[in-house]
């Protein structure tokens, strides 16, 4: 009898700790559910609220990795929608390859190298104020043209920070350009100005970087 009772009282308790699983599952889930709800309530609220249809201005800056790479893959999801693009690229050289052009080169992007190279490498303000005032007005022509849904001004901050553009310039071209143009700058170090200007900004922070563990740049990855 003993051994009878034991028995049913472990069935009974084993029972009783499943259906109390069973109901914590349940309430979790329920919770969970809950939580989806107001996510989605959230979204769709913020969605609903933004039914302004216009050019869009990014800043990508900060030290971190990725902001030419973000910039020029923003270019190429537009190209894939079949708009229009123009590139400037300001600091990289027409001697340096560059693993996003070769691929945008394929489509009918208009693009243009400012040419002399990383100012490091020219060591020449006069011939760096030249190429930089040669890119800027490509530039110009680009933020001015109808036909081009997106310009990515690649590393043009630099442009600013060494003095070689005028500020004031480029924020009366980006105020003046065709109202569903959207822009993409990037670099470091961008002007305030620039920020304030800017829909959407994003800033890219280094965690850890290979070229400072002694890893070379490779092609494919870096550029």
């Amino acid at each position: 009898m003993n051994d009878s009772k034991q028995s049913n009282d472990k069935a009974i308790t084993a029972a009783s700790i499943a259906k109390s699983q069973d109901d914590i599952t349940k309430e979790k889930e329920q919770k969970h559910i809950e939580r989806q709800k107001k996510i989605k309530a959230n979204v769709d609220e913020r969605i609903a609220k933004a039914t302004e249809e216009r050019g869009v201005l990014v800043v990508i800056t900060g030290n971190g990795k990725g902001k030419s790479t973000s910039g020029f893959g923003t270019v190429l999801r537009a190209i894939g929608h079949g708009q229009k693009a123009g590139v400037v690229q300001f600091i990289k050289g027409t001697k340096w390859e560059c693993g996003e052009m070769n691929i945008l080169k394929q489509f009918d992007v208009q693009h243009y190298v400012m040419g002399s190279g990383f100012t490091w490498e020219t060591q020449s303000t006069e011939t760096d104020l030249a190429a930089a005032t040669l890119a800027w007005e490509q530039s110009k022509k680009m933020l001015s043209d109808e036909t081009l849904d997106i310009v990515l001004l690649d590393e043009m901050t630099y442009m600013v920070k060494y003095g070689y553009i005028e500020l004031d310039d480029i924020i009366e071209a980006l105020n003046n350009r065709p109202k569903m143009q959207h822009v993409l700058i990037t670099g470091r170090a961008c002007h305030r100005r620039l920020l304030d200007l800017a829909d959407t900004v994003s800033e890219i922070q280094p965690v850890k970087h290979a070229f400072k563990a002694g890893v070379k740049a490779q092609k494919g990855l870096d550029w």
